[in-house]
């Protein structure tokens, strides 16, 4: 018998919902009405849930005004069958992504919410609006005949990465009405996402940005001619600055549509960007002089003739700004907690022609061993932190995060947090950068993490920096009492020229660095002496080979110090064979991913923390063979990659299984020579 095919009743939810709409007094719009131009355009902008181009018309929206005064975007999807309000992945997030990270366009054509979901995606990347409510509605008639309906209601926003909560269960959208708005938007404030929560969704940001940098950096360089790497870093850091706003102080997003590719003077699309970056920059209360740098750094790109010629109506400016908004605003307008420009920067360095040497010099650090050098040089809310080669700031990003998550932990009143979070941001970083493409991206990485750019300096720190705040109050030494760094290998001693400067420079505190390892084996013995007259070495951490897998082979280690108390001859070292950290990691330039975590990596991150902080008593998942403590002469400087000694004295138990082994020996050799004999004499 052939099966009956079911009738969607979409037309009758449709009915309902827009019924309730109506009785509430709500100014709602429908699917072909317009709700305000720069909502349309988004929609517009934003691929379809076919996987097409714009196209994109939720059954109902409104936009909805709390009383503080802030704007809500509502988008509302229908669906007219029993199982289609949602689908939900193993994790239970809205299922709008497949395992290789792209959008999974059946899930979110299908089901209302995760259709209401990529609307407000679409809000979220294109437009200001920071918070959204995706609404789905869908039902079906029971055996009586009678319309039943289920109602799914999910708050999407840039602090749950765009992959939205669910706020509560609803019978109906009576929370809609202004009288329950405001008790409504409460509920929604106080949802919020566990830390576990927030780095698995973490881990899964960072492969949509790996994937997305490569498809974008191939397609510029193979597309977009005339344009020469620091123009393409320009390019990158003034589209983002220009997309990012300021909506608080009424800049508003540059929009592709605001680009009008004219050759009038003073009107070209350079000059459209420049202003715009200006009037950015202005809101960020960034110092004049240190605004004029960037300024005039990027306008020597954007403002010239070749890229700004308009060619079938269109600038090369226009063509490049749509392609980054296009593949990337996704990721850094919506919960950032990545050093997105250090992987932007290092995913271009891997097409350059650079030399060896050149291009391990620009490797970027992996965020989890930041994390991890973050927290050997114990880093808190209090600490004050500085790098002398800080690259696009991946280092400080990560100083940054681990701050703030302590000062949040620590600090229970809302103002107080809120102050201690300005300063961090404001005094508590420090950067020096001498190469300005570089200098840019750090700059551009701190403003869009939460904008701890205030001291990201393009300065030498080794001829040009006297340990002074770089704005604000420059005649006040910056007081460091923690450092990190992963410097360029070719600078003398592997970079140990960096560490014993800045070690010099500080007080008291902590220092993690990661390094080619030969710097601790004689490469960079007189910085280690002179280090060591000053600091302790706490840690000599080994780290895997193909830890920079595909940039560098180089084996480097973590070297962990106490600075202001001199090395003694008998302090304990503790020397850690780290080669096995937990991950596999594939070279596939074209994999979605190209790290796994194939053996409790988290654990052993912890774990190395916890033995350089704590000693012997925290070995668990490591071997004696891995961890062992040892000295180094402070005279020497070339004894720092110690590992377990290897105990050759023999035990009992040897000395009786080699006199067994050798008598087994004995007893087969007779035996064997007797039936030789035997053979011989023919018996």
């Amino acid at each position: 018998m052939a099966k009956i095919k079911v009738q969607s009743v979409e037309p009758n939810i449709a009915d309902l919902v827009n019924g309730w709409l109506k009785s509430y007094k709500l100014d709602y719009k429908l699917e072909q009405e317009s709700l305000n131009t720069e909502i349309d355009q988004a929609l517009n902008d934003y691929f379809s849930k076919s996987g097409g181009k714009g196209g994109n018309r939720p059954d109902a929206k409104l936009l909805l005004r709390s009383s503080d005064g802030k704007y809500y975007p509502i988008l509302i999807e229908y669906k007219g069958y029993k199982d289609k309000l949602i689908k939900l992945d193993s994790e239970k997030n809205v299922a709008n992504k497949n395992s290789k990270n792209e959008p999974d366009y059946k899930n979110i054509n299908s089901y209302a919410v995760n259709g209401a979901v990529h609307y407000a995606n679409a809000i979220l990347h294109y437009t200001g609006y920071t918070d959204v409510i995706a609404i789905g509605v869908t039902g079906f008639k029971n055996d009586s005949g009678k319309l039943e309906h289920s109602i799914g209601v999910y708050y999407v926003s840039k602090s749950n990465f765009g992959v939205g909560q669910k706020v509560d269960d609803y019978t109906d959208l009576s929370f809609l009405k202004k009288e329950n708005f405001d008790a409504f938007i409460e509920k929604v404030g106080l949802l919020s996402l566990t830390q576990e929560e927030i780095e698995k969704l973490k881990e899964r940001r960072e492969r949509e940005i790996d994937a997305s940098l490569v498809k974008l950096n191939n397609d510029i360089y193979q597309n977009e001619k005339g344009l020469g790497e620091n123009d393409r870093v320009y390019l990158v850091a003034a589209s983002i600055m220009a997309t990012l706003g300021d909506v608080e102080h009424n800049v508003y997003p540059l929009k592709k549509s605001d680009l009008i590719s004219s050759d009038e003077k003073d009107n070209t699309d350079g000059d459209i960007m420049v202003r715009k970056i200006k009037a950015f920059l202005a809101a960020k209360k960034l110092p004049e002089d240190k605004r004029d740098l960037i300024v005039r750094t990027l306008q020597n790109t954007l403002t010239t003739d070749n890229i700004n010629k308009v060619e079938n109506g269109e600038t090369q400016l226009k063509r490049v700004f749509t392609k980054i908004v296009d593949d990337l605003g996704i990721y850094y307008k919506i919960g950032l907690t990545t050093d997105f420009t250090g992987k932007l920067f290092n995913e271009m360095y891997g097409w350059l022609g650079f030399t060896q040497d050149k291009l391990n010099d620009v490797v970027l650090t992996p965020s989890y061993v930041a994390t991890l050098l973050v927290k050997l040089a114990r880093v808190n809310k209090d600490s004050y932190v500085w790098d002398f080669a800080t690259g696009s700031a991946g280092l400080l990003v990560a100083a940054m995060n681990e701050m703030l998550i302590d000062a949040k932990d620590k600090i229970k009143s809302p103002e107080q947090l809120a102050i201690k979070s300005a300063q961090i941001k404001a005094t508590q970083l420090l950067g020096l950068e001498i190469l300005s493409s570089v200098y840019m991206l750090a700059i551009l990485n701190m403003i869009m993490m939460g904008d701890g750019s205030s001291n990201i300096l393009n300065k030498d720190s080794l001829k040009d920096f006297n340990g002074n705040y770089g704005f604000g109050n420059t005649n006040d030494k910056f007081p460091a009492n923690a450092f990190v760094l992963n410097p360029p290998y070719s600078v003398p001693g592997n970079g140990m020229v960096f560490v014993e400067k800045a070690l010099s420079m500080m007080e008291k505190g902590y220092a993690a660095i990661i390094i080619q390892n030969s710097a601790g084996s004689g490469k960079a013995s007189g910085y280690n002496k002179k280090i060591l007259k000053h600091s302790t070495l706490l840690a000599s951490i080994k780290m895997p080979i193909d830890l920079f897998v595909g940039k560098s082979s180089v084996q480097t280690n973590v070297y962990v110090f106490r600075v202001g108390e001199a090395h003694q001859k008998d302090d304990v070292v503790k020397f850690i064979d780290f080669s096995n950290d937990g991950y596999t990691r594939s070279n596939r330039k074209k994999a979605s991913c190209n790290l796994f975590d194939t053996d409790n990596a988290k654990g052993r991150y912890q774990e190395v923390v916890d033995l350089v902080r704590y000693g012997k008593s925290k070995l668990n998942i490591f071997t004696e063979k891995e961890y062992y403590e040892g000295t180094i002469d402070p005279e020497n400087g070339a004894d720092w990659n110690q590992t377990s000694p290897i105990d050759t004295k023999p035990t009992l138990e040897d000395f009786k299984k080699t006199v067994s082994d050798y008598l087994a020996w004995e007893v087969s050799t007779l035996l064997k020579n007797q039936d030789n004999e035997n053979e011989r004499l023919g018996k």
